[in-house]
């Protein structure tokens, strides 16, 4: 594509160079070989990609995307705009011909429940024989093949190039879970949704947002992007909040709920560990609806999930049996181990409200004590130290016995990190003992466990690595249970 079509629509001034020059690929890391390709200077938190230009030009680099003036050999075509990631947006947007108009994109956003609306989204598509496609915290999935991501959503050139490899393979859904950070950040900017989902929001990225009403700002800017319906929870204070601020008359507006009055919801609730069963209720008609999970969160996330499905078109009976099908979500509530009454849980809850919920959820199974092993917010900020607080405090009420570790410590002060969170639960008359290596912590977990208690490892859920200075290591939680409970006898 030429160069002036990918710049199409943008404001730029032309430093230097032609922009009537065929490029061949976009890319915003300096390292890849990419000939005669467009490279965007982004500046992130640690390094600047103005300071990588050259670089990138030794890699096959012809025309450079800047905010500033960079030194640059004449034969190099350099572009300045005012903000290379929102041009970035732009330019991949232009470069694979807009993939999201020739898609029916649902966009899920808020603190909590994404994942898990996208799985139960998912099998709903499936049971009508619709194409889907995933873009989300567990990866990307094209094909039904999961492609490794690095982020909840890419960024801009790797989120177009997906779309553009769903539209060509002929999908008829992407699904896409919508982060704070990639609104924030501009990844998902000028990408047409049909449909966008709200879920939640609690305390959770503040060392980017630094308020909740900048966080509740950077989500609500999905449903600029949306064109045929919103669907908000509006048992969440900031949903209600979003609904009465939502004035786009050609977009729908509806919402769901448990405890508010909406346009979906449920009654009829009965709950077991391994099966839910509730009555749902739509504009038009109710349903019974059984799902194999445990808890009010997920009724509310099926109900998302059923709202999205009904409003796009799909029947009830595919949404009956596609829900029916789900018997777990990876590191999502997920029992890793069983054995009689004793389980072993994983999930993802690194928030004091997902925690609080998780909690919640397991407390009416649990017969013997319920044990938490959880990691602790490596951020050295005020919002990291409110966070760790709210944690230690939801352990100290909702849990019999807490083991507190590490999550990702990175390189953070470690000592500080721990000490932080185990005196917020001795401030709340919590029972806890405090072990740095996750690891053991996991094994002393099960080791003290009776057979009639339940461990609930929070924090990581699905994640298969460890970041611990500037070293990332394989870490299975499943793997280091399976390990542990081989010796275990009760």
């Amino acid at each position: 594509m030429l160069l002036k079509d990918i710049l199409k629509n943008m404001d730029y001034e032309v430093i230097q160079g032609d922009i009537n020059q065929e490029i061949s690929a976009l890319t915003y890391d300096s390292r890849e070989k990419k000939v005669d390709s467009l490279f965007v200077c982004i500046k992130g938190f640690t390094l600047d990609g103005h300071d990588k230009a050259q670089e990138a030009v030794g890699n096959g680099a012809r025309a450079i995307l800047v905010e500033r003036e960079i030194p640059i050999s004449d034969d190099i075509t350099v572009i300045k705009v005012a903000d290379t990631r929102n041009g970035m947006a732009k330019a991949a947007v232009n470069f694979y011909n807009k993939p999201a108009d020739s898609l029916n994109v649902i966009g899920i956003t808020g603190t909590n429940g994404k994942t898990s609306i996208t799985h139960f989204l998912k099998v709903i598509l499936d049971q009508a024989d619709k194409k889907t496609g995933i873009i989300g915290t567990l990866g990307t999935l094209m094909n039904e093949k999961i492609i490794p991501t690095n982020n909840t959503t890419p960024e801009a050139i790797d989120l177009q190039r997906f779309l553009s490899d769903m539209k060509d393979s002929e999908h008829d859904y992407c699904l896409m879970e919508v982060s704070s950070h990639s609104l924030q950040l501009k990844r998902s900017a000028y990408t047409s949704f049909s449909t966008g989902i709200f879920t939640n929001l609690s305390p959770d990225h503040l060392e980017l947002h630094k308020t909740m009403d900048d966080y509740f700002e950077a989500k609500a800017e999905l449903f600029t992007m949306t064109n045929k319906f919103n669907i908000v929870n509006v048992d969440d204070f900031y949903g209600q909040k979003l609904v009465q601020q939502l004035n786009n008359p050609e977009v729908k507006t509806l919402s769901y709920g448990i405890h508010e009055k909406a346009d979906f919801y449920a009654t009829d609730i009965n709950y077991s560990f391994d099966q839910t069963t509730f009555t749902v209720h739509t504009p038009n008609e109710s349903a019974q609806i059984t799902i194999h999970l445990p808890g009010e969160i997920y009724v509310s996330n099926s109900l998302a999930a059923i709202a999205a499905a009904y409003c796009n078109g799909i029947n009830m009976e595919a949404i009956q049996n596609g829900l029916n099908t789900v018997k777990n979500i990876s590191g999502r509530l997920e029992t890793v181990y069983k054995q009689g009454d004793f389980r072993v849980v994983v999930d993802f809850a690194h928030t004091e409200d997902a925690l609080q919920k998780a909690l919640t959820v397991l407390r009416p199974f649990v017969s013997g004590r319920l044990i938490l092993v959880f990691g602790v917010y490596a951020d050295m900020s005020e919002n990291g130290r409110d966070k760790r607080y709210g944690m230690g405090r939801v352990a100290a009420e909702y849990a019999d016995f807490s083991i507190v570790t590490l999550d990702n410590p990175k390189k953070h002060d470690i000592k500080t990190i721990m000490k932080e969170t185990t005196d917020a639960l001795e401030r709340n008359k919590g029972s806890y003992i405090a072990i740095e290596d996750r690891a053991e912590a996991i094994r002393c977990a099960i080791e003290m466990s009776h057979s009639d208690d339940c461990i609930l490892l929070a924090g990581k859920g699905h994640e298969t690595t460890q970041i611990i200075g500037d070293r990332e290591i394989h870490f299975s939680e499943k793997e280091i249970v399976q390990e542990a409970m081989q010796t275990k006898t009760f």
